[in-house]
């Protein structure tokens, strides 16, 4: 069993994406994967796994719809779902926002980062009902 993983992301500007991408999560940069083709963030209190950032020479076109070949999925630890996506909102470029949600009840928010990789914000911790699935 792995007990440690790192989740790496094909990126055109790693260093431009990873600051978003700490930001958003809270994440601080890990030193020594600081270089203009590759980027690593962690969590500072090591509890989530790192992700990383490779810049790649071509754009990944695997996912017709989304063009990318997963997403991450964000829920707030503090406030709410729309003050999460309003807070996201200010970080980064985002072209379109897909709202599949009440404001604080089933369904999440679909945003874009700043290289227009898809993301959804679901309802807060607070707002979170364990016996539904969002999906």
């Amino acid at each position: 069993m792995a007990t440690f993983w790192t989740l790496g992301c094909d990126a055109d500007h790693p260093q431009r994406i990873a600051a978003f991408w700490a930001l958003a999560l809270g994440y601080v940069k890990e030193s020594g994967f600081d270089e203009p083709d590759n980027a690593s963030i962690v969590d500072p209190d090591g509890r989530g796994p790192a992700i990383s950032f490779l810049k790649v020479p071509e754009g990944k076109a695997a996912e017709p719809r989304t063009g990318r070949r997963m997403h991450i999925d964000v829920m707030p630890t503090d406030g709410t779902r729309y003050e999460e996506v309003v807070r996201l909102k200010g970080l980064g470029r985002d072209p379109s926002t897909r709202i599949i949600a009440s404001p604080n009840g089933p369904g999440w928010v679909t945003r874009a980062d700043p290289e227009g990789n898809l993301f959804c914000v679901e309802r807060s911790q607070e707002h979170h009902d364990p016996r539904q699935s969002s999906r």
